[in-house]
């Protein structure tokens, strides 16, 4: 199991604190990606810039992927950016991987037994890793559900249990959320005065 497998369980598995939106989720599964890739040596960050080092097999299709798609010519490409463009569509990359290893189902409707139900993850030992994962506050795992809106940010900060590239990291996600999150509330706002110009208020 990977950072961004156990993050997709506990979305899951756990009820938010507040509505999941699905760019939100697929921002924070791309920052998850680039910790797990920080730890086989796969890259370094080097001021907010994402430097591909080793490419070793993960064993893991997706993150394989993303160590792929890593810019190795400088200038390297910025955390942020590579968050964005890793992140279009990631949630939907994940939930299908984890619905063809067995790691979760859908669960349907009797009345509407051809249309695809809620993804719910099946009891395995990748959902007993992000259990206990969850469970045991780990500070990686906290951070980025905290940023999505699944939990309270951490007591402990991450700062103080993690490296300097991972708090990076870790910050950008938070940032890209809080960036998507000011951009919809702008979008909402503007389709709110259309509608007022219709109605004539």
């Amino acid at each position: 199991m990977t950072t961004p497998r156990d993050l997709l369980i506990v979305t899951l598995d756990v009820a938010p604190i507040r509505p999941l939106e699905r760019g939100d989720l697929s921002l924070a599964l791309a920052g998850a990606e680039l910790i797990d890739l920080l730890g086989t040596e796969a890259l370094t960050i080097e001021d907010e810039r994402i430097v591909p080092g080793l490419c070793p097999p993960t064993g893991d299709r997706l993150l394989d992927e993303a160590a792929a798609s890593l810019v190795r010519q400088p200038p390297h490409e910025p955390v942020g950016e590579w968050l964005w463009r890793r992140g279009r569509g990631l949630s939907s990359a994940y939930l299908d991987a984890l619905e063809e290893a067995g790691q979760i189902t859908r669960r349907r409707h009797g009345w509407l037994p051809l249309r695809a139900g809620q993804a719910v993850p099946v009891d395995s030992p990748g959902r007993r890793h992000a259990t206990d994962r969850w469970a045991s506050d780990e500070p990686v795992l906290a951070t980025l559900a905290a940023a999505i809106g699944i939990r309270e940010e951490p007591a402990e900060d991450a700062a103080g249990a993690v490296g300097d590239a991972t708090v990076t990291v870790l910050a950008a996600v938070n940032d890209a959320v809080m960036e998507l999150e000011a951009e919809r509330q702008r979008r909402a706002i503007e389709e709110a005065a259309y509608d007022n110009i219709w109605r004539g208020e």
